[in-house]
């Protein structure tokens, strides 16, 4: 699924994240680590949103981050832990845009608005939405498109019970279904039984490593 070569991120010299040589096979992995750990900045950077040295391959089809960006932007989907979005527009808009980007199929988006009903709120500006209203929009947007890889960061925040294991149903789904690859990040613990995790990684001492 990805492959990290010589990865190094750095904020200035503090050489914040540091990943010589590791492979990860097609599966849903759970990131671990203290708050401050470098879990957030790992997804980022993978979603290539922060620059970093080194590379990142999608395994399957050697695409580079570095070399083929569009292509690769294409194909790792990513919901950042608190998002941020233009107040001024509404769910609906925010999600064409995306849909556009991701070359979503049309009315791809129906299912997750239904399944999270968000039906009520969807065409209201997004300045009116509270913090779950914003998570919710928030991981719809990552399951838009057909990705190899979708990134969640802390998706256990901000999230009610119900909304929680609705959304354990569409990781399955797309991870069965599709062959979709997940890696989830938190600092909490992942109730057992909920999602069919291939293996457990821990951000540790600027680096990631698996829990045996």
């Amino acid at each position: 699924m990805l492959q990290f070569i010589n990865f190094t991120k750095r904020y200035g010299t503090y050489p914040a994240l540091k990943i010589d040589d590791l492979s990860l096979e097609t599966g849903i992995y759970w990131i671990k680590g203290v708050n401050g750990s470098g879990k957030s900045t790992l997804l980022k950077s993978i979603a290539g949103i922060l620059a970093f040295d080194g590379d990142i391959l999608l395994d399957d089809s050697n695409i580079s981050i570095k070399k083929q960006p569009v292509v690769y932007r294409k194909l790792v989907n990513f919901a950042e832990a608190e998002p941020i979005f233009p107040e001024f527009l509404t769910g609906t808009e925010m999600i064409a845009l995306f849909a556009d980007a991701k070359d979503a199929p049309a009315g791809q988006e129906q299912q997750y608005i239904k399944s999270m009903q968000m039906q009520s709120y969807v065409d209201k500006p997004i300045g009116t939405y509270s913090s779950g209203m914003l998570k919710k929009l928030s991981l719809l947007l990552a399951f838009l498109g057909q990705p190899k890889i979708i990134l969640l960061d802390e998706p256990l925040i901000t999230i009610d019970a119900a909304s929680l294991a609705i959304l354990n149903t569409w990781i399955r789904e797309r991870y069965e279904q599709e062959g979709t690859g997940f890696l989830l990040s938190s600092h909490q613990v992942l109730e057992d039984g909920s999602l069919p995790v291939s293996r457990e990684l821990l951000v540790e001492d600027q680096t990631l490593k698996f829990i045996s």
